[in-house]
């Protein structure tokens, strides 16, 4: 009642290919961008930015990324203690942001001493 196997099952091929596939396709979309993705708001009279600035940014769910490493909100002041006061900081703040959490971190960045904090939007 043995039967010789004339055939290869791919089903278990193509289920590791695909997994394989999805993880190549997510961190390429990440490697190209190279920044946490957000959807930045839209200004006409935009200044470009000169020096290499501090990044702060802030997604909708209130999650805080300082230079692409995750912070929590209340580490914020140890996250920034190695920087120099005069560093330039620039927030990223996606659209759809709550206004509430904006204006508290600028309010703990502004409260820590940095004096050049600006906004960064897209140019239309």
């Amino acid at each position: 009642m043995e039967r010789e196997i004339d055939q290869i099952n791919v089903i278990p091929l193509v289920d590791v290919m695909l997994v394989l596939l999805v993880i190549v396709l997510t961190t390429a979309t990440f490697i190209s961008t190279g920044q946490i993705p957000i959807d930045l708001a839209k200004a006409k009279h935009a200044a470009a930015a000169v020096e290499k600035p501090l990044v702060i940014t802030l997604k909708p769910d209130g999650s805080v990324y300082v230079n692409q490493q995750t912070v929590a909100m209340d580490g914020l002041a140890g996250a920034l203690d190695t920087y120099a006061r005069q560093t330039p900081v620039v927030v990223r703040a996606d659209r759809a942001t709550v206004l509430e959490r904006f204006v508290e971190l600028m309010d703990a960045v502004k409260g820590l001493g940095f004096t050049q904090v600006s906004l960064e939007v897209e140019r239309v």
